[in-house]
């Protein structure tokens, strides 16, 4: 019984501003590890036995982050399908859907079953997880639609519940996680749960009544499900999205490792959550003649999950110290508790704050009351309609070369450091407004510029002109670091005519304009 995982990476993590931007939302970020929450996620499938590489389906603008942070792991994927625009989970799940019905044809998986998890999510006990799925996997292959509920450990009002109905018959038999050695061991089976509501996030008082309760576990966003009952059932409730995802698939094409829908069409598509489009509905639907409704189960979570949707959940979730607080980086404190301090690129100093959150970026700082955290979604909203750049990026962008990182700038100059990773190449392009003059400060460069090629060691340097087509490379086994000083009268990344590119980029994709 194959699982096909289905990691949908389209989030913007706006609550998590000024770490998490447009361009490198939080499943890039490493918030409680060394890896980012989308490797983390990644590595939660290690140890299961029958799994297949995972479908990733993410924003169009995120390709290169997604295939990069992949690669740093050694995994390999199904597919990474690219979203045009963000519709929600339902056509993200479609689409990974119907792509892994075209890949099943002919094989002896013609209904996979879909393991279906988001990116940034926190789990701390991997073995209970995979045991609790293994379990959702054999009523999935039932023809469940499975979901699985977090045991609420406080009254959150972030959160949206689910009430627990019936206790599902018959019980499931003990699963073994891991395949042999010390990691397998036996995890003694959740009971399963119809569903009998959802509940939207509460206000407090309401939260604390429904933890009382104990009939309610939060709603954690992870499903199963077999892919034929998915689009059965979103055809049946929401067939206006089912449409136009199959016709964004059929039309779509591959580019290189990203599968392309076709970006007119799915932007038409309604957008809705898996949930809302699909699994409350059928949990409250009747049987109607040889219409029959699956049934809507949910298995109790208690893994230490967290989606760190806002800065708060890292003070939860953290290590704190004597007075409270959760510090990361070069900070000092004095009188300062309860508490989220974090530093990320140069000292941060705080005395005499109770409650508060400090994050220090290189372009960016957040001084926020704990209470007041879920605002600072609405605050980024402030920054976007008013053109902020720090929205967006942070000043190193990352690209499919590489890196760089705008170090100065004024009227008519930029500087701007680049690195190069072994193998990467810039596109061959021209800029009609700014000259550049690059000064080679590690590693060997490879340069074309017009009809010369050339190359370039430490300390060595050279001049392109306006009009000029030119090109780096990095020929070397080691990062190559650039300084590269731009000069004109119009510096915008916009300014750019591409002519070849290795990543397959567009001319118009603005998002990767530099390079």
């Amino acid at each position: 019984m194959a699982l096909h995982p289905v990691i949908l990476a389209g989030g913007s993590g706006t609550r998590l501003w000024p770490l998490s931007r447009e361009y490198y939302p939080k499943q890039f970020l490493a918030l409680t590890g060394q890896r980012s929450m989308l490797q983390e996620t990644l590595r939660r499938l290690d140890g299961f036995r029958d799994v297949a590489s995972p479908i990733i389906v993410c924003n169009e603008e995120h390709r290169f982050l997604v295939a990069e942070h992949t690669r740093q792991l050694g995994k390999t994927t199904g597919a990474i399908i690219l979203e045009p625009v963000g519709r929600n989970t339902a056509p993200a799940l479609t689409l990974a859907a119907l792509s892994l019905t075209d890949a099943s044809q002919g094989s002896a998986a013609k209904d996979p079953i879909l393991l279906v998890m988001p990116a940034d999510h926190v789990i701390s006990d991997v073995s209970c997880f995979q045991s609790i799925v293994q379990q959702g996997a054999t009523l999935a292959e039932e023809g469940c639609l499975v979901t699985f509920g977090i045991v609420p450990t406080s009254p959150k009002t972030g959160y949206g519940y689910i009430k627990k109905g019936p206790v599902l018959d018959p019980a499931i038999e003990t699963q073994t996680v891991g395949e042999t050695g010390d990691d397998s061991r036996a995890v003694a089976p959740v009971k399963p749960f119809r569903i009998a509501s959802f509940v939207e996030k509460p206000d407090r008082a309401t939260a604390e009544e429904v933890l009382k309760s104990g009939e309610y576990l939060w709603n954690s966003g992870i499903f199963m499900m077999r892919a034929s009952v998915w689009q059965a059932e979103l055809s049946r409730h929401r067939p206006d999205i089912a449409d136009a995802c199959r016709e964004a698939h059929a039309r779509g094409h591959w580019d290189g490792d990203f599968y392309r829908p076709d970006a007119k069409v799915f932007t038409t598509c309604p957008s809705d959550s898996i949930d809302y489009a699909v699994i409350e509905r059928a949990a409250g639907a009747p049987n109607l003649g040889a219409t029959t409704t699956p049934e809507c189960v949910v298995l109790p979570l208690d893994v230490g999950w967290s989606d760190v949707g806002a800065w708060s959940a890292l003070w939860d979730d953290g290590s704190r110290d004597a007075q409270g607080n959760v510090i990361q980086g070069d900070v000092y404190a004095q009188n300062v508790r309860d508490s989220l301090l974090i530093g990320r690129h140069r000292l941060l100093a705080a005395v005499g704050l109770d409650d508060v959150i400090v994050v220090e970026t290189t372009d960016a700082v957040l001084v926020a009351s704990k209470e007041y955290v879920q605002d600072v979604k609405e605050l980024v909203a402030r920054l976007k309609a008013e053109g902020r750049l720090e929205q967006e990026n942070h000043r190193k962008v990352h690209r499919p070369w590489g890196s760089y990182e705008t170090v100065d700038s004024g009227p008519r100059f930029q500087v701007k450091r680049l690195t190069i990773n072994p193998g990467g190449a810039l596109s061959l392009q021209l800029h009609h407004h700014r000259a550049e003059h690059w000064v080679v400060v590690t590693g060997s460069a490879k340069v074309t510029r017009g009809d010369e090629e050339f190359i370039l060691t430490e300390n060595q340097s050279t001049d392109v002109p306006v009009g000029e087509t030119h090109r780096l490379e990095n020929p070397g086994p080691e990062p190559l670091e650039i300084i590269e000083v731009q000069s004109g009268n119009y510096l915008g990344e916009d300014d750019i005519v591409r002519f070849d590119d290795r990543y397959n980029r567009h001319k118009e994709d603005n998002s990767s304009s530099d390079g």
